[in-house]
């Protein structure tokens, strides 16, 4: 990524003259979109030649009318931020893009065909529509204009253009309601002003939005890189050699005005390492500053308590539990701070492998402290650890060995008493394990030793959440970390999102479970099969089992997370199926009859407990929920879940949830129910989620469908994202590669003080604010 070179004292980047002629450039007739302002204000030298800087405003460089549709469209204030805006992808001038891959929600630019034109009225008031289908010559959309009979005259069937709009579906058809256009002509390449990408070879397709269409993008580009006169690298030359990658000025250029696909491999392998070393660089400076608060040792003891527990377990553990707790072990032994993660398959025993480390760390004298993200989870794990702690459990307690520790609960809901109670055990030291939400993060939380911190489901945690667990250490010393999901992350994330963070995996299930099958299905094309799902749950219910129905929304939201189906007058809005409204339908309809069970965030905190526990104990038949059953409940005569909106889940919280189903010897099923279009990303990655139980498989589909500069960006810091052409799922060799050449570059030089432009680029790609995230995860 390019840094910003006039912040370290190297001369801001100069620009040269613009050619004449390119003072004005045609906007091609689509309404509101930006357009390159004719009288662009420039900055003099002092031999009267304009002259721009990376960090230049956009209004300098292209006008104030270009500048305000740029940064209200994605935030862009400076020449900087615009050549960092790269192609999400590239057309061949005689190529179309397949309709079938568009993503309904998204903003899309497709190259296509007008197949044909229809116009009609209104049926509820006056006017007309004009409806185009355009195809890619295997499949259709439509366009759809109100009011704009006059477009008849352009849209003429067998022209080729670039359409660009939000995507709908109507009807199980996609669409785009009222989408900016341009189309070519056989003189575009002959025209003056005509925008240079519809007549060359390849042409950038930009990420876009409503009113600043792709094309509009490639010619501001155009205009700040006709006067570019050059960077300053941030890369050692020796580096740049030993590596073979381009030049910035040339990988820059080529990103933008590639005359070949070469090209732009040349360009984005270059500005991947960028990416890479970038970051890199902040987590091995992070590294090194970290070495400087220890953690407790804590070496196994052959007579603790945690030798006496595993010697009464009921069951045998795994051989991948058994090798993942050795390691763990090894860890824990030493001052140097564990920073762990454990990933495993739902059901894999990730519990029994924390339990094990937590009271090796009370072997040693200290505490353990387990983080859940929600309450019902929470209280889920401090039953469970009870549970399998048995005689080892309630120190103090009639009945408790002699070695027993004490495992105390501390959430928001408790009552005052309850509090107290749980805050002077943490305190005093009375208590070995202490688990909670994030009450106890909160100030006033305290512990007499903590030597180990466990997260459980960590991503569903903010980095500051996190880390304000462990610096209740003390400012010496530093807890162990481990950290837990059945959620898996790839290799390639732990290695750039989480720092020194290792890894080990659980791919191993313990003996007992059931198979899991997974159907779509999808009610826009096949309305029948929702009936029938709604007759599969009454014949688990006449089987003696029990059911999940989970929905995305509570209900009662003022308008949250409506869907578009919008399509000319018969527009109109869907909101989510919610648990209120469905509970109520289905107590009235298909599942009039059956016991049915709420459980939703809101409800206060003994009800969550009550409904589980009727839940639990059979006394529901038919729980419609929302996600509080993603993680930790566990009802082995759950054989069945419905997911309704399935769509509006990602691919790792699907795995989650139907993960609740299949815990006995029953087989589980899980039903995706989802208006997804068929071919669309949204209904292929329901299809995948079907097709395999493999989380890990699930895991690298669901980053490379997923935005991955999210993993250090908004998603993550709240902060603009950050990787825009490093991929974590495919460059893993290039990242490693880039780590390698970090850590010897803070070796030599903690500060990068001898290498400004490294250190430029990483305060230009990772901010203040991202590397203390990045140090803290």
């Amino acid at each position: 990524m390019t840094p910003s070179l006039s912040t370290t004292g190297v001369p801001a980047v100069r620009w040269g003259t613009p050619p004449p002629g390119r003072e004005a450039v045609d906007n091609g007739g689509a309404e509101g979109s930006p357009d390159v302002d004719e009288q662009r204000p420039h900055r003099r030298g002092a031999t009267g030649e304009a002259m721009t800087g990376w960090d230049s405003e956009l209004d300098r460089v292209l006008g104030a009318k270009t500048a305000k549709a740029l940064n209200g469209a994605f935030g862009m204030t400076t020449a900087g931020d615009l050549l960092r805006h790269y192609p999400r992808r590239y057309a061949e001038r005689g190529e179309l893009t397949p309709i079938g891959g568009l993503e309904i929600g998204e903003h899309a630019t497709v190259l296509a065909r007008v197949e044909r034109v229809s116009k009609r009225k209104m049926r509820s008031r006056k006017g007309t529509i004009l409806q185009a289908r355009i195809t890619d010559g295997t499949r259709s959309m439509s366009c759809t204009f109100f009011n704009q009979a006059w477009r008849e005259r352009e849209l003429l069937p067998g022209r080729r253009g670039m359409f660009a709009g939000k995507v709908t579906a109507y009807r199980s058809e996609l669409q785009l309601a009222h989408p900016e256009y341009q189309l070519f002509t056989e003189e575009d390449s002959d025209e003056q002003g005509a925008a240079r990408e519809f007549a060359s070879a390849l042409i950038p397709v930009y990420p876009a939005s409503q009113g600043v269409p792709s094309w509009s993008l490639a010619r501001c580009v155009d205009q700040v890189l006709s006067g570019w006169d050059g960077v300053v690298d941030p890369l050692p030359e020796s580096l740049r050699e030993r590596i073979g990658v381009l030049g910035l000025d040339a990988a820059l250029r080529r990103i933008h005005q590639p005359e070949d696909l070469a090209q732009v491999e040349q360009a984005k392998y270059r500005l991947k390492w960028d990416e890479a070393l970038g970051v890199q660089l902040s987590l091995a400076q992070s590294r090194e500053q970290r070495g400087a608060r220890p953690a407790p040792a804590c070496p196994p003891r052959q007579d603790g308590l945690a030798a006496a527990f595993e010697a009464e377990l009921p069951f045998t553990l795994t051989a991948g539990q058994l090798e993942v707790g050795e390691r763990i072990a090894e860890d824990l032994a030493h001052e140097h701070p564990m920073n762990r993660l454990v990933q495993g398959e739902v059901g894999s025993g990730k519990t029994v492998v924390a339990l094990r480390a937590m009271l090796q760390v009370i072997d040693s004298g200290r505490q353990a402290a387990m983080l859940a993200p929600t309450e019902v989870l929470a209280a889920q794990h401090a039953r469970s650890l009870r549970e399998l702690l048995g005689e080892f459990s309630g120190a103090g307690e009639l009945g408790a060995s002699d070695r027993a520790t004490k495992v105390t609960l501390l959430t928001g809901s408790l009552s005052a008493a309850q509090r107290k109670q749980a805050l002077l055990d943490a305190a005093s030291g009375s208590a070995g394990i202490v688990v909670g939400t994030h009450a106890l993060i909160q100030d006033g939380v305290s512990f007499a030793d903590l030597g180990m911190v466990v997260v459980d489901e960590q991503h569903r945690f903010g980095v500051e959440q996190r880390d304000a667990l462990r610096v209740r250490a003390g400012e010496r010393s530093c807890p162990h970390l481990l950290v837990m999901t059945a959620t898996p992350i790839p290799r390639t994330v732990a290695m750039t999102v989480f720092g020194d963070l290792r890894t080990s995996a659980l791919r191993e299930l313990p003996n007992g479970r059931s198979p899991i099958g997974t159907t779509v299905v999808p009610t826009a094309e096949k309305p029948s099969w929702l009936e029938r799902a709604w007759q599969r749950v009454r014949e688990e219910v006449e089987a003696g089992h029990q059911i999940y129905v989970v929905c995305s929304r509570v209900g009662d939201e003022s308008g949250s997370g409506a869907r578009e189906t919008t399509s000319g007058e018969d527009a109109e809005q869907r909101s989510p199926v919610t648990v209120l409204e469905l509970a109520e339908e289905l107590g009235a309809g298909p599942l009039e009859g059956l016991r049915l069970g709420v459980l939703h965030g809101r409800l206060a905190s003994e009800d969550k407990d009550s409904v589980m526990r009727s839940f639990a104990a059979g006394e529901i038949d038919v729980l419609v929920a929302t996600t509080v059953v993603e993680v930790g409940v566990d009802v082995p005569n759950a054989t069945m879940m419905v997911i309704m909106d399935a769509d509006r889940f990602g691919t790792s919280q699907l795995h989650q949830l139907r993960g609740r189903v299949g815990r006995g010897a029953s087989p589980g099923l899980c039903l995706l129910v989802s208006e997804a279009v068929s071919q669309t990303p949204a209904r292929n990655r329901l299809e995948a989620v079907a097709s395999t139980t493999d989380g890990f498989e699930l895991a690298r589909l669901d980053l490379q469908q997923r935005r991955e500069g999210d993993v250090l960006g908004a998603a993550q810091s709240g902060k603009k994202s950050t990787l825009r052409v490093l991929s974590l799922v495919h460059d893993e060799e290039l990242i490693a590669e880039a780590r390698a050449e970090a850590e010897e570059f803070v070796r030599q030089d903690p500060e990068l003080s001898s290498h400004p432009g490294l250190a430029a680029m990483v305060a230009e790609l990772v901010a203040e604010e991202r590397a203390e995230f990045l140090e803290k995860a």
